[in-house]
């Protein structure tokens, strides 16, 4: 089944939570506060998180906030009392999938999680979910990086280059190789772009990135 994070500061609704889902398979992993839910997001990978919205410290709006600066692609479901309809309605503008009043029916919510859960639509192409190399995780539906020391969202070019270096791993791609497969470009336009996309991977993804520049020769995923 699946990796959920229930955010909540009542420990009575993460108890209840974690019990219910638990009892349908689901890995369940509890944060305490809004700063707890962000750092476990950054060093671990969860298909799905139930954010309270009223918090201490960093409330539940802060925190889809912060995911959306991460271009965290894991969706949240919001579970909150609170009745104010332009709070659920910022919450939705900020990235929520979904808002659901408390207190709410173990059967509906059960539901909503279903009807959200990222990989529950099969990949038409038989595609594992995780490429692994050189000590990187990388998740093909979320396009996150997880190394010892890193966890990262990564835009779509990121992935692509990322994905296609550790497909190749131990071989040397070239520029006009990168170019042609990522940027669909059959002519090199004299540009850095790949560059620019490595030196963003290096810098969310350092000291855990085995990527060396081939001189002359382009550039090579290590997978010791």
């Amino acid at each position: 089944m699946a990796r959920l994070l229930v955010v909540d500061d009542e420990p009575r609704i993460r108890t209840y939570l974690n019990r219910s889902l638990s009892a349908q398979g689901h890995t369940v992993s509890e944060a305490v506060d809004g700063q707890d839910a962000l750092d476990q997001l950054q060093s671990r990978d969860f298909d799905l998180v139930l954010l309270d919205l009223a918090m201490p410290g960093r409330s539940g709006l802060n925190v889809l906030s912060e995911l959306r600066q991460l271009e965290s692609h894991t969706p949240v479901i919001v579970l909150t009392a609170v009745t104010d309809i332009s709070a659920r309605i910022e919450a939705l503008d900020r990235g929520a999938v979904d808002v659901v009043a408390k207190p709410f029916s173990s059967a509906e919510l059960a539901a909503r999680i279903r009807r959200h859960l990222p990989h529950q639509t099969p990949s038409p192409t038989g595609e594992p979910r995780y490429l692994e190399a050189g000590g990187v995780q990388l998740n093909l539906h979320r396009r996150r990086a997880v190394t010892a020391h890193r966890s990262a969202s990564l835009g779509e070019r990121e992935f692509s280059l990322l994905a296609h270096l550790m497909r190749r791993s131990n071989n040397v791609c070239s520029r006009e190789e990168l170019l042609h497969e990522i940027w669909d470009m059959d002519v090199d336009p004299g540009s850095n772009l790949v560059e620019v996309c490595l030196r963003r991977l290096r810098i969310k993804l350092q000291p855990d990135l085995p990527i060396e520049t081939v001189r002359g020769g382009g550039y090579c995923f290590y997978d010791d």
